[in-house]
């Protein structure tokens, strides 16, 4: 994060802009709706801030710029077509320790001006760094699509009641539950239809009828994280990661998906590597029954998807057994995922008409599989957390019947930036995982379908400083 987002209150705090032109008068337009008061310093001036000066919203000096008019400012904003005098009003603000934007100069600023999409009260603010000022508006445009200018007057509502509610509802989880089904309910649609009396209403009858002193009931939401690649989840299991009290995810949940969960959610890692568990599958289970009977709203989340090999059969046998409402959002699965990110159909008229999925490893730690049943003919086998047993797998294959040139591939955190595809056959795949030091989570694709990669490749990740 290169710049941490703020909201600053300017009601009556004087500001200072160097610069008349109409570059100037936008960001005068955005101090005044702001309730700043401002002082523009500029020889000249261009008709709209001449027009605010008459009536008396701005005051207007006819200066060239001096460091002394800095004096008292809480904010400065630098918009002349002169660079010199942009950059000594950045160094005059920086000197005495006043936020300072100089117009389309990030260098120069402690400070840059986003995009706003404006509700008021409820504000929305869109930057990209300073990088790309377009970008910034045509990923506002989008959002000022999607947002209804009713959600000011939501706004409006929820604090003419906030207090009421407070006192109603004396815990903290069950008051954020009231509103989170306040503020997804037909409440909020009356208000978005116009009916803001109604809504009123609707919400006071709301507020007198619900019983307070109960606390909420929990739930557990399954939530399959897909195989890394925020992008690729769906938009429930979205929805409910950003209603999460707590959080409980796997290794195998990405960076930049686990940033999609609500921010002050609880986290709790129960990753698990080879002999290596953060929180046995035992107690995991009897985590998930423990947070629910606490009326928290639970996301299990898991990479890949909750019923492929991810032992989401276990965890929702038990909240089954104690009672706790639960549901499963499936995810896209880590063999679809990467296959489909490396350009490797795992079905294909012409190569294969069957596709299975194979766990690596068993629970008991062995790679005892049904070699007869693999081993087959135009059918693609993948393998999920495969690693530790490639010698064994490729050498069983062969033994079944598999001809040692069979095309196999390597696929390492497929679909995110550090996506690496290796691709050999069942001879040489065992060398290549120790050449390349290959790493977990890695998924193994065996089949002729493989040898399409090189002409359907299409994902060329572009990762910073990437690991091999």
């Amino acid at each position: 994060m290169d710049f941490l987002p703020v909201f600053l209150n300017l009601k009556k705090r004087p500001c200072a802009v160097i610069g008349g032109g109409e570059v100037a008068s936008r960001k005068v337009s955005l101090l005044l709706a702001a309730g700043a008061q401002i002082t523009v310093y500029a020889p000249t001036l261009c008709e709209t801030i001449r027009h605010w000066a008459d009536a008396g919203k701005v005051r207007c000096v006819a200066t060239e710029f001096d460091p002394d008019v800095l004096v008292g400012c809480a904010l400065v904003i630098a918009a002349t077509d002169n660079a010199a005098v942009n950059r000594q009003v950045s160094e005059a603000s920086k000197t005495r320790g006043i936020p300072v934007n100089v117009v389309d100069q990030p260098e120069l600023c402690t400070f840059i001006m986003p995009s706003i999409i404006d509700r008021s009260p409820v504000i929305i603010a869109v930057s990209t760094g300073g990088s790309s000022p377009v970008l910034a508006r045509l990923i506002r445009a989008r959002l000022e699509a999607l947002i209804p200018a009713g959600y000011g007057r939501l706004a409006k509502l929820v604090v003419k009641f906030r207090d009421q509610v407070k006192q109603h509802f004396t815990q903290a989880p069950r008051r954020r539950q009231f509103w989170e089904d306040v503020l997804q309910g037909p409440i909020a649609e009356l208000v978005y239809s116009g009916q803001d009396a109604a809504a009123e209403k609707a919400l006071q009858q709301r507020i007198e009828s619900a019983d307070g002193s109960k606390p909420p009931v929990g739930e557990v939401y399954l939530v399959g994280g897909g195989p890394g690649d925020p992008d690729l989840l769906t938009f429930r299991a979205l929805h409910l990661m950003q209603q999460a009290d707590v959080v409980v995810y796997d290794r195998l949940v990405s960076p930049a998906v686990l940033e999609l969960v609500r921010r002050d959610a609880e986290r709790i890692y129960a990753g698990k590597e080879r002999d290596n568990h953060a929180i046995p599958q035992e107690d995991i289970n009897h985590l998930l029954v423990r947070l629910a009977k606490a009326g928290k709203r639970v996301v299990r989340l898991k990479g890949g998807d909750p019923f492929i090999f991810g032992r989401g059969g276990e965890e929702i046998d038990t909240l089954a057994a104690e009672g706790i409402p639960f549901q499963v959002v499936p995810g896209i699965t880590a063999a679809a995922g990467c296959a489909a990110y490396a350009g490797i159909p795992l079905t294909h008229r012409d190569y294969a008409q069957s596709v299975v999925f194979v766990t690596g490893h068993l629970q008991d730690g062995t790679v005892n599989l049904n070699w007869k049943a693999l081993a087959q003919p135009r059918q693609t086998m993948v393998f999920y957390m495969g690693l530790h047993g490639i010698e064994t797998i490729c050498r069983e294959l062969i033994h079944h019947g598999m001809p040692p040139s069979t095309k196999a591939a390597l696929v390492q955190q497929g679909t995110t930036r550090n996506q690496r595809v290796l691709i050999g056959d069942l001879e040489t795949l065992p060398a290549i995982v120790e050449k390349a030091k290959v790493k977990a989570p890695t998924l193994i694709i065996v089949g002729d379908v493989v040898q399409l990669h090189d002409r359907l490749k299409w994902f060329a990740p572009t990762a910073v400083n990437r690991k091999s």
